[in-house]
């Protein structure tokens, strides 16, 4: 048998080899992980990228609120089932000389014509709340579009008036529903804040001080005509925001004039003038 005799510079050399190699090795893994890591990154800024963009490009937003620094706020109330509680709120509004803006579904137009007039020749805004309360996010644009005219041409023969304002029924909307809406001419509103009147269980105290709460310049309230607790909390709403010095306007009022954005929390905003 050979025997291989490895004398002590041989083992020292191998060893400096063996080093050289390891180190090398390493040296080429780190880079191809700076390099992999690097367009790992790049990779996760332009998904990033893309997916705010799209949103951005699907969430058309309605308007919640305003952005107004002179204490107007707007009342709105909507009306698709009973009309027993209707002709307090109008004497309400009267002995407070508040202006609201009331949605009526088509079918409460048809049933209570002379309530809609009533309506009308106090003061008050009528908005479009759709003609039978479907749900709009289940509509194409051609099925939403009937049922706003449906309901214009009703509200038009008791006032001689067509709508500019539309809510969407159970405050359902998607970006379908918000631009097929605004190229018929409508803005399209929501709410900033949410008396849930029509849950029989909140109490008058409760819904006072959810709305104080969240009270600020350029709200827009939701009401409903038949809200259980309404002849109790209404006059008593109404007192509180007078008192902080508030002032009840309608929603076309309240909007703002010129060029507006409608920002991601669903607030208009005015343009900023290049000066």
């Amino acid at each position: 048998m050979r025997v291989i005799m490895i004398t002590k510079k041989g083992l020292i050399t191998g060893i400096c080899i063996l080093i050289a190699l390891v180190t090398l090795i390493i040296v080429l893994v780190s880079s191809g992980k700076d390099e992999t890591a690097q367009v790992s990154a790049d990779f996760r800024m332009v998904e990033a990228y893309e997916l705010t963009v799209s949103t951005a490009n699907k969430k058309v937003l309605p308007v919640y609120s305003v952005n107004r620094t002179d204490k107007k706020i707007a009342l709105t109330i909507d009306a698709a089932w009973e009309d027993d509680k209707t002709p307090f709120i109008l004497e309400t509004l009267k002995k407070y000389d508040v202006r609201a803006t009331f949605f009526l579904c088509g079918f409460w137009v048809d049933k209570y014509p002379d309530m809609v007039k009533n309506i009308d020749t106090a003061g008050h805004e009528i908005g479009n709340h759709s003609s039978t309360h479907p749900h709009m996010n289940s509509l194409c644009s051609e099925q939403i579009q009937t049922e706003l005219r449906e309901y214009d041409d009703k509200l038009e023969k008791i006032t001689g008036k067509r709508s500019v304002l539309f809510r969407a029924p159970y405050g359902e909307y998607n970006d379908n529903v918000v631009n097929t809406v605004r190229e018929m001419g409508y803005e399209v509103i929501q709410w900033s804040i949410d008396t849930i009147d029509w849950r029989e269980e909140r109490s008058a105290d409760t819904i006072i001080e959810t709305v104080m709460g969240k009270l600020k310049d350029g709200a827009i309230i939701l009401c409903h005509n038949n809200g259980f607790q309404i002849k109790t909390y209404l006059p008593q709403l109404i007192e509180k925001a007078q008192a902080q010095g508030y002032e009840f306007v309608t929603v076309s009022e309240l909007l703002l004039d010129g060029e507006t954005i409608i920002d991601v929390n669903g607030v208009q905003k005015q343009v900023a003038q290049d000066t």
